[in-house]
């Protein structure tokens, strides 16, 4: 048994087009690279804390969550604000309120967050953008200018409320609009005269949950949809057994199918796990010869971080979560030319979207207690970090 193949885990590697994945037994190392595109530049937050915009087709290695780093990838989106940054511009009507420009140190590391003065109760920013009709989120980053806590609160014309205490650090705040009767906007308001606050990265976009910052000045624009395909040929994968474990999280939750698999390059021979449309609902499947062996699942929530994991063997497959064997099938063929992983269906008709801290691939099977071993995590300290979850007490 050998881990054949090896992606993140606190180690990463990229250049235009390129994001590595590889082999190291026997310390010889071979480059196995997925294939990245992005037709567009992208900001990632990098190991820094600091929002960086990335070049065009070099993936995002993002440090917003976890301080290994994940491989963000994210659908085409759209930023609608035409001013994201500079609140000063007449397309920010001013309510009780004063805007000062490029008055802090903002995300980005860059003195160009601008300073919104209370000047009577229910101060606020407001930019309407758009027509209804759509499903839109809205989201800025806010801080105290004053090192007091500062009350306030984003909505959409009074509904979909988020209300937020600005403090001494950067915090994004977002609301999402379900209402499509109410034109997009997005609104800001200080509750309380005389209070202050940095305003920085405004941003609205046409879907339920906000993405990666895209900056504007002057007008909308758009970040392209990412792939990220075809690691691996048919010397690393063994057809007739193995193990595909995944650390990763999407960005939604149901709503749309996500996809990561290995395959011959078709849809007849494949092992993927499928983020389904429906909520809190993951699938492991083996296909074969263009019929499915098994079809295993389990119910979590997506968007949190889980390791996965796929056994397969003839008349011996079985599914693990987070520690767990969730499913098997004794009953089962195993697919035949397994040559390429890839975020998305083998047609990539259909793409996976979301933050992955790690892939591995081994080219036979582990004991029960290797998989366990495989899924857990190593300690209660790692596991709270990994899950991304505040430590309230420890002893």
């Amino acid at each position: 048994m050998a881990q054949t193949l090896k992606f993140g885990n606190k180690v990463w590697a990229a250049k235009e087009e390129s994001v590595l994945a590889y082999n190291d037994i026997n310390n010889n190392y071979k480059p196995l690279p997925f294939t990245f595109s992005r037709a567009s530049t992208g900001t990632r937050v990098n190991k820094d804390g600091l929002i960086e915009t990335m070049g065009q087709d070099i993936a995002r290695i993002d440090y917003t969550d976890s301080a290994d780093g994940v491989l963000l990838l994210e659908p085409v989106s759209t930023n609608i604000i035409p001013y994201s940054e500079d609140f000063s511009q007449s397309d920010w009507v001013k309510t009780n309120c004063t805007i000062s420009a490029n008055q802090s140190i903002s995300p980005d590391g860059t003195l160009n967050a601008d300073l919104m003065t209370a000047t009577a109760d229910d101060a606020r920013i407001e930019d309407v953008v758009g027509s209804t009709g759509t499903v839109v989120t809205q989201s800025i980053y806010v801080k105290s200018a004053n090192g007091n806590d500062v009350s306030g609160q984003i909505d959409f014309a009074g509904a979909n409320v988020v209300t937020f205490t600005a403090n001494n650090e950067w915090q994004r705040v977002e609301t999402t609009l379900t209402n499509t009767s109410i034109n997009p906007r997005l609104r800001v308001r200080i509750t309380n005269n005389g209070d202050s606050i940095y305003v920085w990265g405004g941003q609205v976009e046409a879907l339920s949950y906000s993405t990666s910052y895209i900056p504007t000045s002057g007008s909308s624009v758009t970040r392209a949809a990412e792939t990220c395909n075809n690691s691996g040929n048919s010397e690393v994968f063994n057809d007739s057994e193995g193990v595909l474990f995944v650390n990763t999280a999407t960005l939604q939750e149901g709503v749309t199918e996500k996809i990561i698999s290995l395959s011959d390059g078709t849809t007849s021979n494949n092992i993927y796990f499928s983020f389904s449309g429906a909520a809190n609902t993951i699938y492991g499947l083996v296909v074969s010869g263009g019929s499915t062996q098994a079809s295993l699942s389990t119910t979590v929530s997506q968007i949190q971080p889980n390791k996965l994991l796929i056994k397969y063997k003839s008349n011996d497959i079985s599914f693990w979560l987070n520690g767990f064997k969730v499913g098997f099938d004794t009953s089962a063929n195993t697919p035949s030319g397994l040559k390429n992983l890839s975020f998305s269906y083998p047609t990539n008709a259909i793409n996976f979207y979301g933050k992955t801290k790690e892939i591995g691939y081994y080219d036979a099977t582990l004991t029960d207690i290797e998989l366990e071993t495989l899924t857990s995590y190593r300690n209660w300290v790692s596991m709270v970090n990994e899950l991304n979850l505040n430590i309230i007490y420890n002893g």
